[in-house]
């Protein structure tokens, strides 16, 4: 099998891993000769690129055969096997290593310049490369990616010799190839066009990728000290963030909820930052009176309000409150009180009446979204509504349920909140 060029290779690698496609996935390119064929797999599976920076070691006297790899973060591997069959000494070793982190560096300046990495903790990142030899570049790329907290790797090449799953051995979740021929002298064989990919196409596929999938986002797991707890939580903040949503959950849930989750990726796409967190410690969740206990729900997001507010990186930016089931009342009562600084709340299949009187106090503009399916919570919020002295608009999405589960339900809470909270956050 033969590839025309690394995009050609791309796409073909592409169809081979489909069934990634609407997973939490992040693309990594090997830079250069990666990078072009990473970008129409990250195309494909709708997912961010970046890159894996990974420099190989070459024998010295055959600078093409591996001798080991140099990564991110001080991973560094070798091939025993080669290192005894060609001789190369400790001297030889790291006079090539010194000249390699050299330009792990310098690449790492030309490609990031001073943005972050894409996060990697907790998702599935699949790594690229134009092709697999003997291995070492691939195997310090993996290491890379699990040191940074990738819950699962899948490793995918347009081409590697027979028997190469092996060769990387447990570091990998999951291998994927197009081919994988029994001939096999070098990558550049299998295709027509295998001329060197130049930094201005390296950086034109990742700037591509960041216009698809809005700014790099610094993701932080952060301790949040409030009143009678220290609460566990995920910080994320674009670069030029248009505001902060802090996510208040409902009943039973918490800051891994994957809806609220998906809602805050949404969010992240359009510059805002995000706040998820316990309302209550794993001890306290398991008692159901503090679960409905409204005025302690609030009273632990505001305190987390202030929290945030105080950090440097977010001081001075607009606030808002998002809020789930019976978060939502707690998103409403918290924001009532004089001066908290909220400027924008959105309910998604709220309890706004547990909030009781307190609604007409409500100054920030507040959106209720519910299920058009969801009659009793419906009219539970149509007459919340007549009770809020704010901007409001109540937002129904036809044939969802309350937990908006129906396809495409929760892809138009998220394009909701998007519009309003930025809409908000712009006034201010």
């Amino acid at each position: 099998m033969e590839f025309s060029d690394r995009t050609d290779a791309g796409r073909r690698l592409a169809e081979r891993l489909g069934h990634l496609r609407g997973q939490d996935v992040v693309v990594l390119g090997l830079p250069r000769g990666g990078v072009p064929v990473a970008a129409p797999v990250a195309e494909a599976l709708g997912a961010p690129l970046d890159i894996c920076l990974v420099r190989k070691l070459g024998v010295p006297y055959q600078p093409e055969l591996a001798m080991g790899a140099l990564g991110e973060g001080g991973v560094r591997v070798l091939n025993d096997q080669i290192l005894r069959e060609t001789g190369v000494d400790d001297q030889d070793l790291a006079a090539v290593e010194e000249r390699e982190l050299a330009e792990l560096d310098a690449r790492t300046r030309r490609y990031r310049g001073d943005r972050p990495p894409v996060p990697l903790e907790g998702r599935t990142v699949v790594v690229v490369d134009d092709g697999l030899a003997t291995g070492a570049t691939a195997l310090a790329a993996c290491r890379v990616v699990r040191a940074r907290g990738a819950a699962r790797i899948v490793l995918a090449v347009p081409v590697a010799p027979r028997g190469w799953h092996a060769r990387v051995g447990g570091e990998a979740d999951e291998t994927v190839s197009v081919s994988e021929p029994v001939f096999f002298q070098a990558i550049g064989q299998f295709y027509r066009d295998f001329s060197q990919t130049r930094d201005d196409e390296v950086l034109d596929c990742l700037a591509r990728s960041r216009a698809a999938h809005g700014p790099v986002v610094r993701d932080t797991e952060v301790r949040i000290p409030t009143a009678g707890a220290t609460l566990a939580g995920r910080l994320a903040l674009p670069d030029d963030a248009l505001g902060v949503v802090l996510f208040a959950h409902g009943s039973g849930s918490g800051r891994h909820s994957p809806r609220n989750r998906s809602v805050a990726a949404a969010l992240g796409k359009a510059g805002l930052g995000t706040l998820l967190f316990d309302l209550l410690t794993e001890q306290e969740a398991a008692d159901r009176a503090r679960v409905f206990d409204t005025p302690l729900l609030a009273g632990r997001l505001a305190g987390a309000t202030e929290w945030l507010a105080g950090r440097p990186e977010c001081a001075g930016l607009p606030l808002g409150y998002f809020g789930a089931s019976t978060g939502a009342a707690a998103a409403l009562w918290a924001a009532a009180d004089a001066g908290a600084g909220i400027d924008a709340v959105v309910s998604r299949g709220g309890r706004p009446d547990l909030a009781g009187e307190r609604l007409a106090r409500v100054r920030a503009p507040t959106l209720l979204v519910v299920g058009g399916r969801d009659a009793l919570v419906l009219d539970l919020n149509r007459r919340a509504q007549a009770l809020l002295r704010c901007e409001n608009r109540l937002a129904v999405v036809e044939g969802a349920t309350h937990l908006f589960a129906e396809p495409g339900a929760l892809e138009e809470v998220a394009e909701l909140a998007t519009s309003w909270f930025t809409g908000c956050f712009r006034r201010q």
